[in-house]
């Protein structure tokens, strides 16, 4: 078997030296790949092997890349000059970064070439690269410029090869490869003309990456007191301002249970490089909060009008790792920020020197220093369906401290956190953990304390048939120190037992673990990719009382979900699951259909200093 990924990795690497001066030259890799099905048609592992990196059914490369975790496959060329950056776009469906040779039937290439706009080379150019032509290639600065690429919502995969010059030998051309995601998504549902809803989503507004979305409803069926018959929201989001990666945000939001009215720009600690990060935000809330009071669970579920205004802006500064010999330096930051809010209610329940201190008006000012070690791995079949996942690997320890300026006097605040997740030797999977402890003091008492941790654990990619699965498993623990009664957690949904949406399931304490077995078929359904998944949870929530006098609330089922990697609507999920215990439900057995947002992996950078949330 190990001849037959090495055959691959040759095979490779001789594609990667054509030259982009003539990109047609990619079309002799067909006979190339052609030889290796053969060979690797003659045992059955291999065979799945080859359906994994070379057919349509997931993307191709990754189980290879994988076998080079850590290997940089841009270090030979470090040093090197970069002449000419030539950029191909891919069509949207039929065609695949890992596979260059390989064409969309006549369907896709029309749907890609006539109805989608691929994104403009001089944006990705101007605002999506880390170097220009006359840089040094810098390997690093490669990777993380893939990553960059790949972690953007209109882009499914990139791929950046670099094709060093047969007349200068110091000198390189980089070729960048991208496959854009489909643009536009519509929903909407209709009962009749008197009550219908409708909305539509372009996530790459005429090939500039811009993304709006937009919605209304309509309800003249709604004969409350005061009920607002049309609704309306849109949203729309500019992902790097120029070269300046910074992401521009406006919402407006005109609906029954929420307004809002906020602009948003924001930085993040992109790479290793990054130096400066920071955020400003502004804006104006109207909602209708439904919660449940923890000293009376019995009452009908209340409603509380909720508006405010807010500020919130932060500025970080990144240091490198003081001691250059050490092997922590080239990945390692020293992190420092600081961070300043304003809240102030127009609308909101009672409040008083010891109550439902979360809606105070109040001004606080934080600041933090940390430390922050970042790699990642290439992987595939975690999250998605196919595209690659860039898994973080390295960990993070941060210390918050600030005051807090309210209506009933000032208090301080403190906080750490500490992160890790690395991949577990041996071919045991991958291991995630963080925990997070922070509270308020004034007089020496704490206020609105939390202590909270996760670990997370994810297999590895275990061959069966054709194809794989993995093995989920997340652990939570949460222990709320002197809240208030209108300030909860709930275990219901992702945040313990899935599947259910239920405002009884609540508490200042939590202790849930969950576990999920997912198998990754090679089938697929008008292009849809399915994966079956088996998942169990179990819960214990409390108030006051200890976490041990809870129900141990629990939650089994089965389902699957369906994607299509190169459209951006949500993984479409069909789920039933025995609940045999949860409070208020009609019935033990439910079934559910939704729309799930792709997940991902937490990663190690540190950014605006924060306040440790129940949740």
């Amino acid at each position: 078997m190990y001849r037959y990924l090495l055959l691959f990795l040759l095979l490779a690497a001789t594609a990667s030296a054509q030259n982009p001066d003539s990109l047609e030259a990619h079309s002799r890799d067909s006979i190339r790949y052609t030889n290796l099905k053969a060979r690797m048609s003659k045992t059955k592992f291999s065979r799945a092997v080859y359906r994994l990196l070379f057919r349509d059914v997931y993307n191709q490369g990754k189980v290879t890349e994988v076998k080079k975790i850590e290997t940089n496959p841009f270090t030979p060329y470090e040093g090197m000059v970069i002449r000419k950056i030539y950029i191909r776009q891919l069509d949207i469906l039929g065609e695949s970064v890992y596979d260059t040779t390989r064409k969309g039937n006549q369907l896709e290439r029309f749907l890609s070439k006539s109805v989608h706009t691929n994104t403009r080379e001089g944006i990705i150019r101007k605002s999506f690269l880390l170097f220009s032509e006359g840089d040094d290639i810098e390997a690093q600065k490669l990777k993380d410029n893939e990553r960059l690429l790949r972690s953007n919502r209109t882009i499914v995969d990139a791929r950046i090869i670099v094709v060093p010059r047969t007349d200068v030998t110091w000198m390189a051309d980089v070729v960048i490869l991208i496959q854009d995601a489909w643009s536009l998504n519509f929903s909407g549902g209709f009962s009749s003309f008197k009550k219908f809803n409708a909305g539509i989503e372009n996530i790459n507004v005429r090939g500039t990456t811009h993304s709006q979305r937009t919605a209304i409803r309509w309800d003249a069926k709604d004969t409350a007191d005061n009920a607002q018959k049309f609704q309306f929201r849109t949203i729309y989001t500019v992902p790097y301002i120029g070269k300046t990666f910074i992401t521009g945000q406006a919402s407006f939001i005109f609906e029954k249970d929420l307004k809002e009215q906020s602009i948003r720009f924001f930085r993040r600690f992109l790479t290793n490089e990054t130096k400066y990060a920071g955020a400003v935000e502004i804006g104006h809330y109207n909602t209708q909060q439904y919660r449940r009071d923890l000293d009376n669970p019995d009452v009908s579920l209340p409603v509380y009008p909720t508006e405010y205004k807010y500020y919130d802006l932060w500025l970080g500064r990144a240091f490198k790792f003081p001691f250059p010999n050490s092997r922590l330096s080239k990945n390692s930051r020293i992190v420092t920020a600081i961070r300043h809010n304003k809240y102030d209610f127009e609308k909101r329940p009672n409040v008083a020197a010891d109550t439902n201190k979360i809606y105070w008006n109040r001004t606080a000012t934080l600041v933090s220093i940390g430390f922050s070690n970042r790699n990642y791995r290439r992987d595939v079949l975690i999250y998605g369906f196919g595209r690659t996942e860039d898994v973080p690997i390295g960990s993070l320890f941060a210390l918050t401290i600030g005051q807090e300026n309210t209506e009933f006097g000032a208090r301080g605040y403190g906080g750490i956190q500490y992160a890790t997740g690395k991949y577990l030797p041996h071919n045991l999977g991958y291991m995630y953990g963080i925990v997070n402890m922070g509270s308020y003091s004034k007089n020496g008492r704490a206020q609105q304390g939390v202590i909270n941790g996760q670990l997370n654990y994810i297999s590895n990619l275990i061959p069966f048939r054709y194809s794989f699965f993995r093995q989920f498993l997340v652990f939570r623990y949460t222990h709320g120190i002197r809240r208030d009664p209108l300030d909860y957690l709930n275990i219901s949904g992702e945040q313990g037992i899935r599947g259910i949406n239920n405002d009884q399931l609540i508490g200042t304490k939590r202790l849930t673990l969950g576990t999920e077995t997912v198998f990754f078929s090679d089938k697929s359904l008008l292009g849809f990719r399915i994966a079956y998944f088996v998942f169990a949870d179990i819960g214990l929530v409390k108030g006051g009382a200890s976490i041990w006098k809870s129900p141990l609330y629990q939650g089994y089922g089965l389902g699957l979900r369906l994607r299509n990697e190169n459209l951006t609507f949500n993984t479409l999920q069909l789920r039933v699951g025995y609940y045999p215990n949860i409070p208020g439900n009609s019935a033990d057995f439910r079934f559910g259909a939704s729309g799930n947002v792709p997940l991902r992996l937490r990663d190690f950078d540190i950014s605006a200093p924060s306040i440790v949330p129940l949740q």
